[in-house]
């Protein structure tokens, strides 16, 4: 399973990354050539920021030397799609081939046409205990965080059992949403 660490959860200081994590870099101006390759986020801002703004921001992610961008806070209903597949076809365009869409919930099927990869849970350690998996699919990202330390072993297992292609649990606290900025630290 591969490691993608949001802007939430960068790993601790002393982590050893290599090729099989992602690390989400939150903004443009903040890259530093990172151990892992590097994601650009762009807030979608569940699918009502404006299409110019969106484009900007690949852009500007597409001038410096990261490996993809990650689509956070994603709408999930099949008519919010549209922005986002044609935010898909500029990056990709623009040379940013590893697309991460991050709903944190499962989405509309038609969203798998896009052909990119999927975060289908996104959330607190509770929550994801209590979660069915309904929507989800093999390969889909988990990205658990509050997680007990001395359960965070348990918890990768628990995505490993139930299909996580990528992901991460963390005992960092998780996002806020009035301002993603902040990032906590993984555990170990």
């Amino acid at each position: 399973m591969r490691t993608l660490f949001p802007p939430w959860a960068h790993p601790a200081p002393g982590t050893v990354l290599d090729d099989s994590a992602w690390l989400v870099i939150d903004e443009p101006d903040t890259v530093v050539v990172p151990a892992a390759p590097a994601l650009g986020r762009v807030d979608l801002d569940l699918g009502s920021r404006s299409l110019a703004d969106v484009l900007t921001d690949i852009d500007a992610w597409a001038a410096l030397d990261v490996a993809g961008i990650y689509l956070d806070r994603a709408p999930v209903n099949r008519y919010a799609i549209g922005p986002v597949a044609l935010a898909v076809r500029v990056a990709r365009r623009r040379g940013l081939h590893r697309i991460v869409l991050n709903p944190g919930a499962p989405t509309d099927p038609l969203y798998r046409d896009l052909e990119v990869r999927l975060c289908t849970f996104e959330g607190d350690w509770a929550a994801y205990q209590r979660w069915t998996g309904d929507g989800a699919r093999p390969g889909d990202g988990h990205l658990v965080h509050g997680v007990p330390t001395a359960l965070l072993t348990a918890a990768r297992h628990l995505l490993a059992r139930r299909g996580a292609g990528f992901g991460v649990a963390t005992d960092a606290p998780g996002p806020t949403r009035a301002s993603v900025a902040g990032a906590g630290s993984a555990g170990s």
